[in-house]
């Protein structure tokens, strides 16, 4: 999956832990599976795909 830029919006998914795995989506065109601790901030975002993670009922989700 290419990274996104001003053209592309980044897809925002809602989850239920503070701690999430990314790998990109799409298989083999994905990335490398990363993990990431959102802490206080109820958001992270992926350092290679743009994809934002939301925590359900959190701070960030509307």
């Amino acid at each position: 999956m290419p990274k996104n830029d001003a053209k592309t919006a980044s897809e925002t998914l809602l989850v239920e832990s503070r701690k999430i795995a990314c790998n990109g989506g799409g298989g083999a065109l994905g990335h490398p599976t990363v993990w990431y601790e959102m802490g206080k901030d109820d958001v992270v975002v992926c350092g290679y795909c743009d994809r934002r993670f939301v925590l359900k009922g959190g701070s960030q989700d509307k």
